[in-house]
């Protein structure tokens, strides 16, 4: 279906111009002559680039290829498909003008220059599908560099959704975050990230314990010493994480947790029930791989847990990146932040938790279809990026929620309209 849906419509974004045209008159005030002032306004003061052009709603979607969820190191040209849906996401959801920017690259150096070669058309970059550990250098190094927001989805997006799954699961099952053990199965992006977040909002670094297939990860490790060369982030998590300092396999990290998250094998025997079974009373369990959870929610339940959630949409609790990235794209675009942080990303977090008044143990996420919660999100972006200091543009949050909503509102109704009178075909029948 989707391989006959894709060779209908040749590619599922396209560029629209958003000015009117109704005489050749026109072209003159849009581009030359007209257009010479405005280039001159912005070489003058740079920064109003944001009021001249399309750069304020500008996102690429920059990635190599070589982490496609699903499909591992496809390339440049194959993760095309990917990066165009993510843009359709982008657009209809948050109003995110997104272009999907795959590129050919030899090694992490030659990545990050070809990312800040693009930095003058874009007010905010999303980098995706990259692997690891080549994400992490590649985004930090853009982080310092850059004046624009360098989010990677695959890291921070994870972490923000579970982080808002986290808050209302403590909620039902009444524990405090600064008590909680926490264990994160897998050491990849996803659960490196999340580590640092959970600190920012309030967890305890020490009552984190991280293990993947070599064990849990400790200061003694037999393979310490190769981190700190191949994997500096792994290994600084080492060194501060695991206040206990428990050691050897991976099952031992489980004993009394509260709480485990993992982002492991797409393999429901990755988890075994005795594992979940030595954690505490009321044990929230996160099994995010796809398309196969790390264990079934029934297994898990059956083996003592209270609250279990997936990346799947057919079970309660999903734990969605598309929940969290459109309406922080649409905050810090809205307040043309030069960057985003852990902070930034609390702020995210607890907007997503609010939008459930009374979690339930099937109800710790909203859903997509809950069309509030995108300008909810960016408001509190837009306005902790304003607080921080990190704007470039000062509003209330009540402005801010104001803005979100008219120009995602705007963008759904222009869609609709394409939609209604056919400028969007509708899907063939197969």
């Amino acid at each position: 279906m989707a391989l006959k849906f894709s060779e209908f419509y040749k590619g599922k974004v396209g560029i629209m111009p958003r000015v009117p045209i109704t005489s050749l008159k026109d072209f003159s005030y849009w581009y030359t002559p007209g257009v010479a002032a405005v280039s001159l306004a912005v070489n003058h003061d740079v920064e109003e680039v944001f009021n001249l052009t399309g750069k304020w709603n500008s996102v690429a979607i920059v990635t190599d290829g070589t982490r496609v969820l699903g499909l591992g190191n496809v390339g440049p040209e194959a993760s095309l498909p990917v990066m165009e849906g993510k843009s359709m996401i982008f657009n209809f959801l948050g109003g995110v003008n997104a272009v999907p920017i795959p590129i050919r690259v030899k090694d992490k150096e030659e990545f990050v220059n070809v990312a800040k070669a693009l930095e003058p058309s874009f007010g905010a970059y999303n980098l995706e599908d990259i692997e690891s550990p080549k994400c992490f250098f590649v985004l930090e190094e853009l982080q310092k560099d850059l004046s624009i927001p360098v989010w990677h989805d695959d890291q921070l997006g994870t972490a923000c959704i579970t982080l808002a799954g986290l808050l209302n699961s403590l909620k039902v099952v009444q524990k405090r975050r600064e008590d909680a053990k926490v264990v994160l199965f897998g050491a990849g992006a996803a659960n490196i990230a999340t580590a640092h977040l959970l600190a920012t909002a309030g967890f305890k670094m020490k009552n984190i314990v991280i293990a993947d297939s070599k064990g849990i990860l400790e200061p003694n490790r037999s393979d310490i010493d190769n981190l700190m060369f191949t994997n500096p982030w792994k290994y600084r998590l080492a060194m501060d994480t695991n206040g206990e300092r428990l050691s050897g396999e991976e099952g031992g990290a489980f004993k009394g947790a509260d709480i485990v998250v993992s982002a492991s094998r797409s393999d429901p025997s990755t988890l075994h029930k005795d594992w979940i079974r030595s954690m505490n009373d009321d044990a929230i369990v996160f099994a995010l791989a796809n398309p196969l959870p790390e264990i079934w929610p029934s297994d898990a339940i059956e083996a003592g847990a209270k609250i279990v959630a997936t990346g799947r949409s057919d079970f309660p609790n999903q734990i969605n990146n598309s929940l969290v990235f459109p309406g922080v794209f649409r905050g810090v675009l809205d307040a043309r932040a030069r960057k985003v942080d852990y902070e930034i990303m609390v702020a995210a977090s607890e907007a997503l938790a609010g939008r459930i008044v009374n979690p339930t143990a099937e109800e710790v996420i909203p859903k997509m279809t809950d069309w509030d919660l995108y300008p909810e999100v960016a408001a509190s972006v837009a306005y902790a990026s304003s607080q921080k200091g990190y704007a470039r543009k000062h509003e209330s949050k009540e402005k801010f929620l104001k803005i979100a909503t008219e120009i995602i509102e705007h963008n759904r109704m222009a869609y609709s309209t394409l939609l209604d009178n056919g400028s969007i075909p509708k899907l063939p029948e197969v």
